[in-house]
């Protein structure tokens, strides 16, 4: 046995120190070795012994494979203490009179103060590490709140040994925390690579550092994929009443209808921390149905910190699990922001106008959307206006599962609506704050009717024929307050009337705004806090008041400053919390490749000038096809040098596409060989779960020569997995002074799923398309919650904030070496198929690790053809049961009042 750690205590066989400058020493049959690891120490019982030809390979560490070995065997013992009947769970493990004791008591000792039988060497379950073939088998991940536990030895601790049971070396580096401006990113620490070894001793952070000092934080607010939260409460030393929000993903859950499932807090331990289960919209499942499921992934890697100073924003692409933070190189983004003497709710809505930062709004649009169903957790969008955000050091980009069309221009609105009456008003572009797309629901019940359904369809023909249409194809309507209405006192109606001679008598209501939606829109606009005016497209409205359609009709709701909305810190009370989280949640705002362009549109990117354009990251999608690429590169700013007319013709994507990317590729995607996976420090398994480029997409897109070997940067991560999503556009000065562009980090694989799949209408769309307001008719349709950010060095006079600070895209260190050598034609990348092959090629079992992988292979299978007429939502059957209910009120009402 020989190891590599600096500390003498570091590693113990049968109780005893293993000094000697780390070994070798000779291990028996039956001996106990245990590891200092990360403030712990784990164990293990050598139950038999390998050979193995090496041939003329060289040695390598198996320290990974070590810190695997000792995770899993944290995780079974941890399932034997928390089962219900620990003796039946040994007994059907075939681990019969094993016994266990909790090992992290004080601080991790592995000291124990009654003695405890050991576990049977014989019944011990076998972990191997070949390191010839880096063999490794998992057991299934348990997630609890409980403290590690692990087999002992029937002995008591000396003193001496009490004294090597603290920390140790391996946490000295988490004593301190760590600063960063924002202006680039940093790589986690890994923990097999040797201090005397690191090549980026500055730059490698770890997550305890990230949140250091624990003392002072007031809550925490984190995003990820999968998870290890017992892992990560006991190695950053979460206290037990911290308030915790930790929004992750779960299929089923995420999918669910059910209120009751957006939220669980499992941890009895830690009762302030909750789970949270965003929802994906029923618009991208398959069929328009959520009970079919579809394509959806809550895949971002967000930390907040909440302290009374300052706020911390932490991006990130590592996941919320020990080998995603230890053994796998991941990307790092944060920055500190101070406290405001005052909350600012203007920030919380200001749109990006170039310099100017936007950061505040995209942040609190991003979290809301994660906790909109979560009304408990609202908290944290009046919390984020309580700090300054102006100074940030990038751009934020989200994506947010969902079907979206560009925002039209500000339109000038002249009622709004109000509590008591339906109010005249003249807007302001100076207090308008965006737009709400949403609905209204109940026209199929009003005008259905046999009654007076021809007189209302005449009606309201009149008065859509006589409404003064737009630019954009759309026509005011009133939206008025219905607190007369026993079934729902938020209740909102839509009318349609002559606006140059407003009477409420003679109008012809429409339907109603969406329970969801009136439950925040009528508390906002009672308060004062805002103003709400509603915009539809008549042709939309006829064509479902006659049933020629049976999709939903749509509002465009305008929203404004209020008149006390100077005074929302004064005024706001806990119970308005929730509506305000829904409104920051669903403002319209550019999210994926839409808000990429906005971004990076405000920059000219000389194009002769660029000398690097490359996308690094662990899963690229099953449709990537050279259209995409054409989309992603022209979204960044990429033009064609040539056929000027053609591109003046075609704003929307600019002069870039597929034929442009067929003759001339824009963009290098960077993903490791085989060869570099195989040769790996443990092998293929901790890539095999990690990396997703599909056999199809590799054959569709190998003749076009974008495919470079990822090789990890420094050199001393080389052999180590990259889990990072990062982008570059480099650009040459023509002076030759400082290189200049933009760099992305965070969580957005390369793929339609992640950054949106344009969509274009097709001859069965309707015929409405064209005149709402999209250009051409496009939309973007997205599957997964993404989040990043973009660094950006702008071009020389093009400073890219206020006081002239510049970044230089130099001191941005990529994770990877470039130039990255091109594919030669013997290349192939680790797709699934090739990792498969090459493990059967060396006789390492197919032991399904699915259950037992931390990673992050988001649901990308994005192939289904998805366009613009299987995009349309139809009304809901309880939309529609609402609306009749109140339908049926509101005549009742008005027929009393008649009668009266």
């Amino acid at each position: 046995l020989t190891h590599c750690f600096s500390s003498p205590d570091a590693v113990r066989v049968n109780g005893l120190p293993l000094h000697g400058g780390g070994g070798p020493v000779d291990l028996a049959v039956g001996d106990e070795v245990s590891l200092l690891l990360l403030g712990s120490r784990y164990g293990f019982v050598a139950e038999k012994f390998v050979a193995c030809e090496r041939g003329d390979k060289v040695p390598g560490s198996c320290e990974e494979v070590l810190v695997l070995r000792a995770e899993s065997l944290r995780k079974r013992l941890r399932a034997i203490s928390e089962s219900q009947d620990p003796l039946s769970f040994l007994r059907d493990s075939h681990c019969a009179h094993a016994g266990v004791k909790k090992a992290r008591e004080g601080g991790g000792l592995l000291c124990q103060e009654n003695p405890v039988n050991s576990v049977p060497q014989d019944n011990l379950r076998q972990q191997e590490c070949n390191s010839d073939q880096n063999r490794l088998e998992h057991q299934p991940d348990v997630t609890n709140e409980d403290t590690v536990q692990l087999p002992q030895r029937s002995k008591r601790c000396s003193n001496v040994e009490l004294k090597g049971c603290s920390n140790g070396n391996v946490e000295q580096h988490h004593t301190e925390g760590r600063y960063s401006d924002g202006s680039t990113f940093f790589l986690n620490r890994l923990t097999s690579i040797r201090p005397e070894m690191r090549a980026e001793q500055r730059s490698g952070v770890t997550l305890p550092q990230l949140l250091h000092p624990i003392g002072s934080l007031l809550r925490v607010f984190i995003a990820t994929f999968t998870s290890d939260i017992s892992w990560f409460l006991d190695y950053c030393k979460i206290p037990q009443y911290l308030p915790v929000t930790i929004a992750c993903h779960n299929k089923d859950r995420c999918w669910s209808a059910n209120s009751e499932n957006r939220t669980a807090a499992p941890f009895e331990n830690h009762p302030n921390l909750l789970l949270v289960y965003p929802r994906f919209p029923e618009v991208i499942a398959f069929g328009k149905d959520r009970k079919n499921q579809g394509v959806a992934c809550h895949h971002p890697k967000l930390i907040v910190l909440q302290r009374e100073d300052s706020m911390r924003v932490i991006i990130s692409s590592a996941n919320l699990a020990p080998r995603q933070w230890h053994l796998i190189t991941n990307t790092v983004w944060w920055q500190d922001f101070p406290r405001r003497t005052s909350p600012d709710y203007s920030g919380l809505f200001s749109a990006f106008e170039g310099p100017k930062s936007d950061f505040a709004a995209q942040l609190v649009s991003f979290i809301g959307s994660l906790i909109n169903e979560v009304p408990s957790q609202a908290y944290w969008i009046n919390e984020i206006a309580k700090y300054d955000f102006e100074g940030a050091g990038g751009y934020l980009v989200a994506s947010v599962p969902g079907l979206y069309m560009p925002s039209p221009c500000y339109l000038e609105s002249n009622y709004c609506l109000s509590e008591k009456q339906i109010i005249h008003t003249k807007s302001s572009h100076r207090i308008f704050l965006g737009s709400v797309q949403t609905s209204v629901v109940g026209l199929s019940h009003r005008f259905h009717l046999p009654s007076d359904a021809g007189s209302q369809l005449k009606a309201l023909s009149v008065f859509l024929g006589k409404c003064r249409g737009n630019m954009h194809g759309t026509t005011e309507v009133i939206l008025k307050r219905n607190t007369n209405i026993p079934a729902d006192a938020n209740a909102v109606s839509v009318l349609v009337a002559d606006l140059d001679k407003f009477c409420e008598e003679d109008s012809v209501q429409l339907g109603f705004l969406p329970r969801e939606v009136a439950k925040w829109v009528s508390p906002l606009s009672d308060t004062g806090f805002f103003k709400f005016s509603g915009f539809i497209y008549p042709r939309e409205a006829l064509e479902a008041a006659f049933g020629a359609t049976n999709t939903k009709v749509q509002l465009l709701m305008y929203v404004s400053k209020g008149p006390e909305f100077s005074q929302i810190s004064g005024l706001i009370q806990d119970e308005h919390l929730p509506s305000l989280c829904s409104l920051v949640a669903c403002l319209k705002r550019s999210p994926g490749l839409w808000r990429l362009e906005e971004v990076l549109s405000h920059f000219k990117w000389p194009e002769t000038l660029e000398t690097d354009f490359m996308y690094s990251a662990s899963s690229i999608g099953t449709s990537i096809n050279p259209q995409f690429i054409a989309h992603f590169a022209s979204a960044t700013g990429k033009r064609s040098n040539h056929d000027v007319d053609s591109e003046e013709s075609d704003p929307e994507w600019g002069g870039w596409t597929a034929g442009h990317e067929l003759k001339k590729p824009s963009i290098s995607l960077l993903f490791p060989t085989i060869e570099r996976v195989k040769s790996a420090a443990c092998g293929i398994q901790l890539s095999r779960y990690l990396l997703s480029l599909p056999e199809k997409t590799w054959q569709r897109l190998r003749s076009t020569g974008i495919f470079h070997d990822a090789i990890p940067h420094p050199h001393d991560r080389i052999g180590h997995p990259m889990h990072v999503k990062v982008a570059q556009r480099r650009f040459r000065s023509r002076l030759g002074g400082h290189s200049f562009g933009w760099t992305y980090c965070g969580s957005h694989n390369f793929s339609p799923a992640a950054w949106g799949q344009p969509l274009r209408p097709t001859s069965k769309a309707n015929p409405t398309d064209a005149t709402r307001g999209a250009p051409s008719g496009s939309r973007l349709h997205i599957c997964n919650y993404e989040l990043g950010i973009i660094l950006i060095a702008p071009p020389p006079g093009m400073s890219k904030e206020g006081n002239g600070r510049r970044h230089g895209i130099d001191g941005i260190s990529l994770p990877f070496v470039i130039p990255a050598p091109q594919y030669k034609y013997s290349d192939r990348p680790a797709t699934p198929l090739a990792m498969r092959q090459a493990m059967a090629e060396a006789c390492i079992p197919q032991s399904d690790l699915s259950e037992e992988t931390d990673e992050d292979i988001p649901d990308e299978d994005d192939e289904h053809v998805v366009e613009l007429s299987d995009c349309c939502p139809e009304e809901k059957e309880e939309e529609k049961i609402y609306a009749e209910t109140l339908w049926g009120q509101v005549d009742s009402s008005q027929s009393q009042g008649k009668d009266s």
